[in-house]
C-alpha cells in the first residue's frame, strides 16, 4: 500500500500564477525556453542556462548555481510563497473539451525503491544525475511527476465536492490553449481521509517523469544515509507528484520518422512490407491508424495503411502485443536495419500532439524518407506492463497536456523551516 502526505506548498500569488508557471524543463530546448520565458517564469530556475548570453551549458556549475540564486530571488520577491500549513491540492487540466483532475501530493521515495510506484520505461543515468543535482542543490522538488492510480469512487467524490463548492485558487488558459485549474484543500478532515484512502491503494504508476522520480528517490536515499537519526517521516523522504485516476487519462500516439530506406527503393520497401503486413494505398489524404496493429505510413507523397498479419505478433505477451514492438521488430530492425532506437541517428520521434501533418511535412521536405504513425497505447496496456515488471520500448507513450511547473513546489525541509 502506498504512502502519501499533504505538504506546505511553495507557490505563486494568485494574480501572477500564469506568469510564474511554465512548461516543464524537458519539452523545450534552451533556445525555445529563452524565447518563452517572461520575467517571472519558472524557466529561469529549471532551465537557468537561459540567463547567460550566449546560453550556457545546462549541465555547467554556473547554470546549477544560477538556479539556486534564482529560486532564492523568486522567494525574496514574493513571486513564490510557502503555505503556512500542510494541504493536498487539486490540479485539473482541460484539453479539447476534456478535463482530468489530479491530486497534488507528496509520495514516499521508498515506495519507488520497493516497487509500489511502478515504472514502464528505462531511465538514463546522465539525465537522472542532472535532475538529482537540481533537487539536491535546491533542497526542493521544483517540478512534479505525473502518476496514475486505479480510480477510486470516493476520491472522485472528494475531488468533485471541492471543485463544485470552492473557487479555484488558479484558473487560466495557457498560450497553447490548455486550461489549468488549481484548488487548495483546506479541510483537515478531508486531507486526513485522502491519506487513508491512498493507504489502501496497492500501487501508483509513473505516467510521465521517470527521470525526475528516479532522481527524487536517489536524493531521499542519500539524505537517509546522511542522517543517523533517520525515522522515515522526515520531509526529505517525500517528493512532489500529481496523481490522476487511470480512467481519466488518455495516451496519445508517439510516431516515428526515418532518414533513409536502408538502400531500398520505395517499391522494394513496399514489397518487403507486404511479407508481414496487409498494405493498402490510401492516397494523398492523411491516413490515421484505426485500431491496434494498424499503422499508417507516409512514403514518396502517399499514405498507406499497414495491418500486421496474424501470426506476426504475440497477443499473449505484454510487450509483444505493443504496436511499437511490432513496428520495431518487423520494419525498423528487419527491413530498415535500425537495431537500437535509443542510439540510432537515423530515426526521430514525433509526439502525436503535433499531428500527422508534421510527419508528412518532414518527409516532403527531404529531411526524412518515410514516416510511421501508430495507434496509441492504452492505460490498460501500460498498467499491465508495469504490473508484470516489463519495460516498454523507448518513446512509446505521450501524455498531453503536460503538467505546468511552478504552480506548486515541495520543500524537502520540514514545514515552516
Amino acid at each position: 500500500m502506498v504512502r502519501i502526505k499533504p505538504f506546505c506548498g511553495i507557490r505563486p500569488p494568485k494574480e501572477i500564477a500564469s506568469e510564474v508557471a511554465s512548461r516543464p524543463y524537458d519539452v523545450l530546448n534552451s533556445k525555445e525556453a529563452k524565447a518563452e520565458a517572461g520575467e517571472k517564469s519558472l524557466l529561469h530556475i529549471i532551465k537557468p542556462e537561459i540567463d547567460f548570453d550566449p546560453i550556457a551549458d545546462e549541465h555547467s556549475q554556473q547554470a546549477y548555481d544560477k538556479a539556486v540564486e534564482n529560486f532564492k530571488k523568486w522567494k525574496e520577491r514574493g513571486w513564490l510563497k510557502q503555505d503556512d500549513k500542510e494541504h493536498y491540492y487539486i490540479y485539473a487540466q482541460t484539453m479539447d473539451g476534456r478535463t482530468q483532475y489530479g491530486l497534488v501530493a507528496c509520495c514516499h521515495f521508498e515506495d519507488y525503491v520497493n516497487g509500489k510506484i511502478k515504472k514502464h520505461e528505462l531511465t538514463r543515468t546522465e539525465k537522472e544525475n542532472d535532475r538529482m543535482i537540481h533537487v539536491r542543490n535546491q533542497n526542493a522538488n521544483l517540478e512534479p511527476v505525473f502518476f496514475a492510480y486505479p480510480a477510486v469512487k470516493e476520491m472522485d467524490e472528494i475531488v468533485h465536492s471541492v471543485v463544485d463548492h470552492q473557487e479555484p485558487e488558479y484558473d487560466y488558459v495557457a498560450e497553447d490553449g490548455f486550461g489549468h485549474h488549481f484548488w487548495v484543500i483546506n479541510d483537515d478532515k478531508l486531507n486526513a481521509r485522502i491519506t487513508e484512502i491512498f493507504s489502501k491503494i496497492p500501487a501508483l504508476y509513473v505516467a510521465d517523469g521517470h527521470h525526475r522520480t528516479a532522481a527524487a528517490a536517489r536524493v531521499g536515499q542519500e539524505k537517509k544515509e546522511q542522517n543517523p537519526h533517520h525515522t522515515g517521516n522526515e520531509e526529505y523522504n517525500y517528493f512532489l507528484a500529481v496523481i490522476f485516476p487511470d480512467d481519466q487519462l488518455k495516451i496519445i500516439d508517439y510516431n516515428r520518422v526515418v532518414k533513409d530506406l536502408n538502400g531500398l527503393t520505395p517499391e522494394q520497401l513496399l514489397a518487403k512490407l507486404g511479407e508481414s503486413f496487409e498494405v493498402k494505398e490510401e492516397g494523398t489524404a492523411i491516413y490515421k491508424p484505426s485500431k491496434l496493429h494498424n499503422f499508417s505510413m507516409y512514403l514518396a507523397g502517399k499514405w498507406y495503411s499497414l495491418t500486421a498479419k496474424p501470426g506476426t505478433y504475440n497477443d499473449a505477451d505484454p510487450i509483444g502485443v505493443l504496436d511499437v514492438t511490432i513496428l520495431s521488430n518487423l520494419v525498423l530492425d528487419k527491413i530498415l536495419g535500425i537495431k537500437d532506437l535509443r542510439t540510432s541517428n537515423r530515426i526521430d520521434f514525433v509526439g502525436g500532439i503535433r499531428g500527422l501533418g508534421e510527419l508528412q511535412k518532414r518527409v516532403d521536405s527531404g529531411e526524412m524518407a518515410v514516416a510511421f504513425a501508430l495507434y496509441p497505447v492504452s492505460m490498460k496496456q501500460l498498467i499491465n506492463i508495469a504490473d508484470t515488471g516489463n519495460i516498454m520500448p523507448p518513446k512509446t507513450t505521450w501524455f498531453e497536456p503536460k503538467l505546468r511547473s511552478g504552480l506548486v513546489i515541495h520543500s524537502l525541509e520540514d514545514c515552516g523551516k
